[in-house]
């Protein structure tokens, strides 16, 4: 038997929270994680309580709060992009540092209203800034990470989200106890006060994630002096290519984001499909819908971070993706056959779909972040993951529309519709990241051969 030399190194593998620890050496991702572990405690906090304190301390109908958060999120589409078009002008960390705190104050002042313009007026406002101050902070993991660790930024980030969300809900659980208006005013206060906190580490970012400074060199004559009418020429030049990244003029980027909102339609099936499904077409309790979140919760905070690795290679992404979206469409048929079965039976149905239903969404958001990274222009950086973002938030904003009139409408037949839209737009990023990675090769194999071939226009 060969003896093993002790001092040899070892191949043992990293445990995952030994990896996630390692990474934090990073100065850009330590600042990010411990503004985001902070903020999002306050955002679980008031995601738990906002619909209750609108219907039963404020006194709002459902279908006014249904008109509160639709506005809200309309306008959240608008952030979306406008957080990225700024963080490409200014420095992104000071308007993320701003406009999240901003967001912070205008939640806690949900305390204060009593009526529905009020809950209105506050919930626009309050999702306008943090939205802003969200999409500015894509544009600075663009530009704060290499490109094969942008993805691990977005996993750990997320990860870390759903473990403050889940943390904070717990706190919401006191005055959901106590249900008392003090008890509810008193948390949202307190949410808003922690998401202050939370933007504080944010004023430890690096000015290297601020976009780089647009200046045109004066042009100068023989004799030193600034040649004016060339310096002007300069200047338009430089203009018209800033005009030219954008991304609403490339339709592959646009294209991406279409499709990708419409598999981000996923996360309307799990906040309001689900729940309406169990409740009003099968025979399972209600307690189902919060054992669901909870496993949910779970496995991304396990996975989130592994099932990422490689995804910032676009093959790998748009791979990824299509599995996502066989499983997707796997979970719509499962949900569907929990209805008319004995209660135990609908349980553990419903749980198997949501299994499927997770690692659906763990890959797809790891593919989505890999190829809205890769395929973005670097120098329009924020333009681009705010347009991106904006698709996101319009799929948010007709999620409720497009599962309520298939799935809960029609039943299994509504189902097996919307496993078909999502495994389509699966297939579509698929499409798109097999033909992004053709263009990368030939550009790669065209240097490589003194520049004589060219990539594929966008």
């Amino acid at each position: 038997m060969i003896s093993q030399d002790p001092s040899a190194p070892t191949s043992t593998k990293p445990s995952l929270s030994a990896r996630i620890a390692r990474s934090l050496d990073d100065p850009v991702l330590r600042a990010l994680v411990a503004s985001t572990a902070v903020s999002r405690i306050g955002r679980g906090v008031f995601l738990s309580v906002t619909v209750l304190y609108f219907t039963l301390i404020i006194g709002l109908s459902a279908g006014e709060a249904a008109v509160v958060l639709a506005v809200s999120s309309a306008f959240g589409v608008l952030a979306s992009f406008l957080g990225g078009w700024l963080a490409d002008r200014w420095s992104a960390r000071r308007l993320t540092f701003a406009f999240e705190a901003l967001g912070a104050v205008l939640l806690a002042t949900y305390a204060f209203a009593d009526t529905f313009v009020a809950a209105l007026v506050i919930a626009t406002l309050a999702g306008f800034f943090d939205t802003i101050g969200h999409s500015s902070r894509s544009a600075i993991i663009a530009r704060g990470f290499a490109p094969d660790k942008r993805v691990h930024a977005r996993a750990v980030l997320r990860t870390v989200t759903n473990l403050s969300i889940a943390f904070g809900s717990g706190i919401a659980a006191i005055a959901l106890a106590l249900g008392t208006p003090e008890a509810y005013r008193a948390v949202i206060v307190g949410a808003g006060v922690i998401g202050i906190l939370g933007t504080l580490p944010l004023l430890r970012l690096p000015a290297s994630v601020d976009a780089p400074t647009r200046t045109v060199e004066p042009v100068r004559t023989e004799t030193g002096s600034i040649d004016t009418r060339n310096t002007a020429d300069a200047a338009r030049v430089a203009r018209l290519d800033w005009r030219r990244r954008s991304p609403w003029r490339d339709r592959r980027y646009l294209l991406l984001t279409l499709l990708s909102a419409i598999f981000g339609m996923q996360f309307g099936v799990a906040e309001l499909g689900v729940p309406l499904w169990i409740t009003e077409r099968t025979t399972a309790p209600e307690v189902v819908v919060a054992a669901i979140l909870i496993l949910n919760t779970t496995l991304v905070v396990l996975f989130q971070v592994r099932a990422s690795r490689g995804t910032h290679d676009v093959r790998v992404a748009g791979r990824v993706t299509m599995i996502a979206g066989w499983l997707m469409a796997a979970a719509c048929i499962v949900y569907a056959l929990a209805a008319g079965l004995p209660t135990w039976s609908a349980i553990v149905i419903l749980l198997a779909a949501a299994v499927l239903h997770t690692f659906a969404e763990i890959l797809s958001q790891a593919g989505a972040w890999g190829l809205s990274f890769e395929l973005a222009d670097p120098v329009r950086a924020g333009a681009y993951q705010g347009v991106f973002g904006m698709g996101f938030s319009v799929g948010a904003l007709a999620a409720p529309i497009v599962v309520n009139a298939t799935a809960i409408t029609y039943g299994f037949v509504g189902w097996v519709v919307l496993g078909v839209v999502f495994l389509g737009s699966a297939a579509g990023i698929r499409w798109i990241a097999r033909k992004a990675a053709a263009a990368l090769e030939r550009e790669k194999h065209g240097h490589a051969n003194g520049g004589t071939a060219m990539a594929e226009p966008a």
